[in-house]
């Protein structure tokens, strides 16, 4: 019989072992999103400034639709672009 010395993988077995995702929102205690902050917003959007989605991000719904509120805003206003090339 083979040992585990022997068996040799292709792929590494922990290829499907991802880690779990979390809100940062409920983690840190953060109420309110604020639209004033374009710093703090550039970490939901991708660099052609379109914005991020729950299944990366890891936000719960509640708070991915005060970050996508937030966002709009904050292009209404001029903070953060539509649309961009490069932004990060």
């Amino acid at each position: 019989m083979a040992d585990n010395k022997d068996i040799k993988f292709l792929n590494s077995p922990k290829i499907g072992m991802n880690k779990k995702k979390y809100c940062r929102f409920k983690k840190m205690g953060i109420k309110y999103v604020d639209y004033k902050d374009p710093d703090f917003l550039l970490k939901f959007i991708n660099e052609q400034g379109k914005m991020l989605p729950r299944r990366i991000t890891g936000n719960s719904l509640k708070f991915q639709r005060k970050v996508s509120q937030a966002i709009k805003r904050a292009r209404h206003i001029a903070l953060l672009p539509y649309v961009t090339d490069l932004l990060k």
